[in-house]
């Protein structure tokens, strides 16, 4: 399993695992994917079976049964098949590097943290840190794309083109890291761009997407969003006054994930857009070794 992963051990039923945890499942279980209340249900499903038989641990192909009984044929398979590719994903003897990208205002950091969570990653990071860093070590007057917002160059795009390239520099350097400290990670940011970095390395598991939001009323709303949140420490009106050169930013990403056969994911939801890259994560895991 490689490093930077923090897994809750599942309650499988492997000789000399832990007691079942009614509370530790239901968490495999949304951690996976599948809602609170199915979740909790199937749980407690399995807690009065092994009361029933006197037993302490529950193995997979039980818990399918049970699931079935409590939630329906569809549903409960549903339910342990997303279970087994979970497992098998955290059976993985490989870091796992997820990047997140997508324009200002999209849900990067929300949805990145949410799948980090989900699936044990210890190490989320974004290219705006490492920009940040840049910034310490370099004046404006030796490096001045990094030392302004992605969306702020004067024209917007060709300045943060020129930023990207910078800023990647560092982005290069901590994934080199990364990978070889054994470490898995989850990054986030707009300098993820399609093309410029990996979609594969040898020896790891990478998962790109780039999220986007349709409609520019919901994007602008973000920012209205964030403000309230932050209690105005990210000023909204900045962000707003150059929403067409952040939604310009957000078209060259897309197009840039097209020709480059990136994953998008609309990300007016970030419940679904989180769920949606967690698919990603899964099936990239079932490629590499086949749910049997």
């Amino acid at each position: 399993m490689g490093a930077g992963r923090r897994w809750d051990p599942l309650p499988l039923g492997e000789p000399g695992g832990l007691p079942y945890s009614k509370g530790l499942m239901a968490r495999a279980l949304v951690a996976a994917g599948v809602q609170i209340e199915p979740a909790y249900l199937v749980a407690m499903r399995i807690e009065a079976d092994l009361a029933a038989r006197g037993e302490r641990t529950a193995d997979l192909g039980r818990i399918e049964e049970l699931a079935v009984e409590a939630l329906g044929a569809a549903e409960g398979r549903r339910v342990a098949d997303r279970l087994r590719r979970f497992a098998a994903l955290q059976a993985l003897d490989l870091p796992i590097l997820v990047l997140v990208g997508g324009a200002t205002g999209t849900g990067k950091s929300s949805v990145a943290t949410e799948v980090a969570h989900r699936i044990g990653i210890t190490r989320v990071t974004s290219t705006d840190f490492v920009r940040q860093t840049l910034r310490a070590f370099f004046s404006y007057a030796s490096m001045p794309s990094v030392h302004s917002s992605s969306f702020e160059g004067d024209p917007a795009l060709p300045g943060f083109v020129d930023q990207t390239r910078n800023v990647l520099v560092g982005v290069d350097a901590a994934i080199e890291r990364a990978l070889a400290e054994g470490w898995s990670m989850v990054l986030e940011g707009v300098h993820l761009v399609p093309g410029l970095v990996p979609n594969a390395i040898d020896g790891a598991l990478v998962v790109h997407a780039v999220l986007h939001v349709a409609s520019e009323e919901v994007h602008r709303t973000r920012f209205h969003v964030r403000d309230a949140l932050t209690g105005g420490v990210r000023a909204m009106e900045r962000y707003l006054d150059r929403i067409g050169d952040i939604r310009r930013i957000q078209e060259y990403l897309l197009e840039r994930a097209q020709v480059h056969g990136v994953p998008v994911i609309e990300s007016s939801d970030v419940e679904r857009a989180t769920a949606e890259l967690l698919e990603l994560v899964l099936a990239s895991a079932d490629r590499l070794a086949p749910v049997s």
